[in-house]
């Protein structure tokens, strides 16, 4: 596992002010990657601290990187940072600890520091994604979802290795943009039928970037496999409920490759390093992994330790002036294979995972009420404060996620937002 260096330390404070206000997403222990373009520019990488982003760029030409973080910067600099994953998880610690020193109150150099407001930029997709998969790795949605009561068995498959889709790459989009709603067959009252999904939903997950990959027919170990998760961001996998139900014969096709949203900063592996837990057993009676998936240092530090929320604004509720509604409150620890044992599972029979590659952890479905983490779990409309309820999505409907990694002793860091609104 990624281990504490100085980037942690939670005294730690910056020169940008916004960076030390509390709840900000981005203090100083975060750093986390991007992709932006200002007005009539081209799209260049950049690193979020406060309410500023750090002009990669702009950084090097000032000459403010050397070495190893210099290479860093060059290859995140571009208009995608699949180089930077490309070169390792040391490459992205090197910038990393780089950009520390500039950005810390003591920096000596922060009058040469690039900084642009965030509110001058926009966000671009923060990788080329040439491959997507999604898992399923919460044992209460996957239990919910056929609406079996949560004390009942896991199907064999599901308990004993992480099952996922091959999701549809090009349809990734960046938080903003608005989602169609997708046309299909679906089967209501014994007749099929083709239009527009009736039952459309989100799915609350945390997405995964490959760094390095492999070889075709070259395996991953479970104890290698942490060195290959290069950061994480928050993933919305939306879902046409009515068009999957009916064309899952074989597996998820047309109601989930219209749209997948996430947020658009990548908050690196070694960011979250202070928010390792341990991953979570459904219950006393779940088969041990086999051996190519159990490793005692996955067990015991392969979770992630992050609050999960999902929020609901209504076209009323916008009208109104009021804010999105909190309609979701889970966390990560509630998956019971971690984001190293899904890697292991893709690899093992030898496919060929690349730099960028996004792998979507699952909805992230826990015990209680509240963390039900998509519609579908719910047996009865969803509530909200000004009277409104929800089965479904309806057009211009905007759904709001958002994310912080918490742990005593440390600095919260959070995700930033992954919004897509419903449109017609």
């Amino acid at each position: 596992m990624t281990k504490l260096n100085r980037t942690h330390d939670p005294g730690l404070r910056s020169w940008v002010l916004s960076a030390n206000q509390p709840g900000t997403d981005f203090p100083i222990q975060n750093l986390p990657l991007g992709i932006f373009r200002q007005a009539g520019g081209e799209p260049r990488g950049g690193v979020a601290i406060g309410d500023q982003v750090l002009d990669l760029r702009s950084a090097l030409d000032a000459a403010l990187f050397q070495g190893e973080a210099a290479d860093a910067a060059r290859a995140a600099c571009g208009p995608t940072l699949n180089p930077l994953m490309a070169l390792g998880t040391e490459a992205a610690s090197a910038l990393r600890a780089r950009l520390s020193d500039l950005l810390s109150s003591d920096g000596p150099e922060r009058g040469r520091v690039p900084l642009i407001p965030m509110l001058a930029v926009q966000m671009q997709l923060p990788v080329t994604i040439f491959n997507y998969t999604d898992f399923i790795c919460s044992s209460f949605h996957a239990l919910r979802a056929f609406r079996k009561p949560l004390d009942s068995p896991l199907s064999p498959v599901l308990s004993h290795m992480p099952v996922a889709y091959h999701g549809r790459a090009s349809s990734v989009r960046i938080s903003g943009e608005e989602v169609r709603r997708p046309k299909g067959q679906s089967k209501t009252d014994g007749q099929v039928q083709f239009g527009p999904s009736k039952s459309l939903d989100f799915e609350l997950e945390v997405g995964a970037f490959i760094a390095l990959g492999n070889e075709l027919g070259s395996p991953i170990s479970i104890e290698d496999a942490p060195s290959r998760l290069f950061g994480y961001c928050l993933l919305n996998d939306w879902s046409a409920r009515d068009i999957q139900f009916w064309e899952s014969m074989l597996g998820p096709f047309l109601g989930k490759s219209f749209s997948t949203t996430i947020s658009p900063w990548v908050v690196t592996a070694q960011a979250l390093a202070p928010f390792h837990a341990a991953v979570m057993k459904p219950r006393a009676d779940h088969p041990e992994p086999l051996p190519y998936l159990d490793s005692k240092t996955d067990r015991a530090e392969g979770g992630l330790d992050i609050d999960l929320e999902a929020y609901l604004q209504t076209p009323m509720m916008r009208e109104a002036g009021q804010q999105p509604a909190r309609i979701v409150a889970t966390n990560l620890r509630f998956l019971y294979w971690s984001y190293a044992q899904m890697i292991t599972h893709h690899a093992s029979n030898g496919c060929n995972l690349q730099p960028g590659d996004l792998i979507g952890g699952g909805t992230v479905s826990g015990p209680t009420h509240e963390s039900r983490a998509c519609l579908l779990e719910h047996t009865e409309p969803v509530a909200l404060p000004n009277g409104e309820s929800r089965q479904y999505l309806e057009d211009g409907d905007e759904v709001v996620f958002r994310g912080r990694a918490n742990r005593e002793g440390y600095v919260s860091i959070g995700f930033g937002e992954c919004r897509g609104r419903i449109v017609n």
